[in-house]
Formats: structure tokens, C-alpha cells, sequence
């Protein structure tokens, strides 16, 4: 049976995926499709660190994830549109 945060990592690599999938059936490019996917992907993130963490919210781990999660999302979306 999976765990919550089990779900989570489904959830992202889903989005992932989807993103690519979405690529590939659109006319959209690769990084516009993985774009979108990480930006759905952002949501589960969110989810996991912020609205249930699995360690104490003053936790300076909590902060160095969701600062290293939304640079790798400026990367990819410079990448994408530039």
C-alpha cells in the first residue's frame, strides 16, 4: 500500500511525464511540455513540504528544498521560453 509521500512521488513523476506525453501529442515544444509538467509538479511539492511536512515546519531543510525546487523551475522555464 503506498504511504502518503509515496503518492506524492507519483504525483510528481505523473506530472513529469504527462508534461513530456503532452510534447509529444501537441504542437507544443519539449521544454514547453516539460514545463507545464514541472509547474503541475511545483503543486505536489507544495503539498508535501508546506501544507504536510514530514519534518518540523523550523526545519532550514524545508526552506533549502523549496529554494532549490523553484530555481530548478526558473531554469527550466528560461530554458523553455528564451
Amino acid at each position: 500500500m503506498l504511504d502518503y509521500y509515496d503518492k506524492i512521488i507519483v504525483g510528481i513523476a505523473g506530472s513529469l511525464l504527462g508534461g513530456f506525453l503532452l510534447s509529444i501529442a501537441t504542437a507544443l515544444g519539449f521544454q514547453t511540455g516539460l514545463f507545464i509538467g514541472t509547474a503541475v509538479a511545483t503543486l505536489f511539492v507544495y503539498d508535501a513540504i508546506f501544507r504536510n511536512p514530514p519534518v518540523p515546519a523550523s526545519d532550514p531543510r524545508i526552506a533549502a528544498t523549496a529554494i532549490v525546487w523553484h530555481a530548478l523551475l526558473a531554469v527550466l522555464a528560461v530554458a523553455a521560453f528564451f
